[in-house]
């Protein structure tokens, strides 16, 4: 009798091919040779001059590595200095720097909850919330999105320690949750409210100062936010930001980081790189704005289907998930990148494009990104498909 144990996979395989869902790694040049209309580099900082050097500063300085976990040895002065930054930046009393933006999710979810408590995640949450809902052992309801009465109605159908979890912009179709309403339920409920501001860091609020800036919720005691380094600051890794003592509880009871190695400090000093020139350059989130409006503008005008942006994500509708591979195929072959969301990424089972809207981008980009769109898009793709 043969040892197969993992031949269950090729039927795996199989299904995904049938169903096109195949993915596939596709590793790109150090020069960008497209177009990029898919990364979620929003304000063009991680190629920035000022964001490299300090990163190649930091590593000449520290090492390529951060030796340990946190705990350990793995925290350095500059460490310290980026969680200072950070928190003087968006407004909170403290932070806590982690390995990635889902590290953070993970932590805050586990840390913050727990048996016997309740999380209330809005259906559109982001992969890693998910994921730390599971985790945390908590009870957790799924409620419709950006739906705050949905939310209240869970909350008092508790009696106990709860909170409430959102994405700031959700990452698919770039639309904002009703941050200031979920706050109210929040303090009505006695509940606390944690919110992933990945997509708002850089584009919303004063500056760039995120979305719960704009909304006038950071440092609020009852409010906890996370965030990553690696989409409008250029870099690399994730943060927690709240209250001082929320932060202490973290570094003691958070298992993703108490037990992962520390952020490497090239990638912390990068991220202050660029902090550095966000706070210099506060336009550059205004400008990421323009841009995801003027792209929504022009091709929508077009017939296409997109969701009027919130932030720096423009969803383009597609008639189904073969079609968005295909397109997104063919914008490539016509020299540009677009990010392709499609099942299980979207669980409502509608496929889009997804568009970065660079603030970098030049008037002549942003033209003949919406020509290649219109130019390749399948004959479905239409206004009538909303």
């Amino acid at each position: 009798m043969s040892f197969a144990p993992f031949d269950w996979i090729d039927a795996e395989a199989r299904r995904r091919a049938d169903a096109g869902l195949v993915r596939t790694l596709r590793p790109r040049d150090a020069e960008p040779e497209l177009l990029d209309l898919a990364s979620n580099d929003y304000l063009g900082l991680t190629r920035h001059p000022e964001v490299t050097a300090a990163a190649a500063s930091a590593a000449r300085r520290w090492g390529a590595g951060a030796t340990g976990s946190r705990l350990v040895t793995g925290s350095t002065a500059l460490h310290a200095e980026l969680e200072r930054e950070l928190a003087a930046f968006c407004g909170f009393e403290a932070a806590l720097v982690l390995s990635s933006g889902y590290a953070a999710n993970l932590a805050a979810l586990t840390a913050l909850s727990g048996r016997g408590s309740l999380i209330v995640s809005d259906a559109g949450n982001h992969a890693s919330i998910v994921d730390g809902c599971r985790l945390s052992r908590a009870e957790t309801a799924v409620v419709p999105h950006a739906d705050p009465d949905a939310v209240a109605k869970a909350l008092g159908a508790h009696d106990g320690r709860a909170l409430a979890v959102t994405d700031s912009v959700f990452s698919v179709d770039g639309d904002a949750a009703p941050l200031p309403a979920l706050a109210e339920v929040c303090r009505s409920a006695n509940a606390a409210l944690l919110v992933d501001d990945a997509h708002g860091l850089g584009v919303l609020g004063d500056g760039g100062r995120g979305a719960l800036e704009a909304a006038g919720l950071a440092g609020g005691e009852g409010t906890v936010a996370t965030l990553t380094l690696s989409k409008s600051l250029g870099s690399q890794g994730g943060a927690v930001l709240g209250p001082a003592r929320v932060i202490e509880h973290l570094v003691n009871t958070a298992r993703t980081f108490i037990f992962d190695t520390g952020l490497a400090p090239a990638a912390a000093g990068g991220a202050l790189g660029a902090l550095g020139v966000l706070r210099r350059e506060p336009g550059r989130a205004a400008r990421a704005r323009e841009v995801a409006a003027s792209l929504y503008g022009k091709l929508t005008a077009a017939g296409l289907t997109a969701v009027r942006p919130d932030a720096a994500v423009v969803s383009v509708r597609a008639p189904s998930a073969d079609a968005a591979v295909r397109w997104a195929a063919d914008c490539r072959a016509a020299g540009m990148a677009v990010g392709c969301f499609r099942p299980p990424s979207v669980p409502d089972g509608v496929s889009r494009l997804r568009l970065t809207a660079r603030a970098d981008l030049t008037e002549g980009q942003i033209t003949t990104a919406v020509a290649t769109i219109v130019a390749t898009a399948p004959r479905q793709a239409a206004a009538d498909l909303s």
